[in-house]
């Protein structure tokens, strides 16, 4: 048979606290309007308390025995508990983590398009964890592994620290890199090569005429020796008759 209440031990949900009649316990611990101890009282001594005070009584502690209860009003209670939770929000910041792969005889060219991944997600705030992967003999020679990881730190210094030293762990070298504070960190150079717009002095712009109207600039016409527009006939049986209005 299944229960209908959820069981005491399972944490409840945040948004879920018991009020005055939907508090299940047979006693609580009560903390009066002014933040003092009331001590364990029975939940109807509790219930007559807060009707007195004119206010709710509210479980803030269900899993605590006796539940912790608390004399106030439930609509400031949610209001105040809301502030609280928006603001340890703010303080979180979620950390995300991006994967590089390298190998002992990766190609320079494909070194630098993984060097300057690494800088995109480092310029984002983002960790980079670095993997060098051995296949088969490989791994008789790991010094060619540890010296590409050492070129690939080395490009990416000015962006970003290593967290450890590179290991070798099974058949592969890991390193973890962290961004820089934005105050030390280099700029990205791939914002760099992102074309500005033409300057206005740069723009055409229309003739005024005589009497000081701006003449529009036409686009220059076409001869009969630039061939035909695409999607026109070449010889155009039509081109020749005349039509009477």
């Amino acid at each position: 048979m299944s229960r209908p209440f959820a069981s005491r031990s399972a944490p409840p949900s945040s948004s879920f606290v018991r009020v005055n009649g939907k508090i299940r316990a047979r006693e609580v611990r009560v903390i009066g309007v002014d933040n003092k101890q009331l001590g364990v009282l029975s939940l109807r001594e509790a219930l007559n308390m807060a009707r007195a005070n004119g206010v709710d009584l509210v479980e803030i502690a269900p899993n605590a025995v006796p539940p912790v209860c608390r004399l106030a009003d439930f609509g400031k209670f949610r209001y105040e508990q809301a502030k609280k939770d928006k603001e340890s929000k703010k303080h979180q910041h979620a950390t995300r983590v991006k994967e590089v792969q390298l190998s002992p005889k990766i190609d320079p060219h494909d070194l630098g398009v993984k060097i300057q991944h690494a800088v995109d997600f480092l310029c984002e705030d983002m960790k980079v964890k670095v993997t060098l992967k051995f296949r088969g003999r490989e791994m008789a020679h790991t010094e060619f592994g540890f010296q590409v990881i050492q070129k690939f730190l080395a490009e990416i210094a000015p962006y970003g620290h290593q967290d450890f030293d590179p290991k070798l762990i099974g058949r592969g070298i890991n390193v973890m890199i962290s961004p820089l504070p934005r105050n030390k960190r280099a700029k990205n150079p791939r914002q760099d090569q992102i074309g500005e717009a033409p300057a206005e002095e740069d723009r055409p712009r229309a003739e005024n005429n005589s009497h000081g109207t701006p003449v529009p600039i036409e686009a220059p016409r076409k001869s009969k020796a630039d061939g035909p527009k695409s999607g026109a006939f070449a010889n155009n049986p039509f081109a020749q008759i005349e039509i009477n209005r």
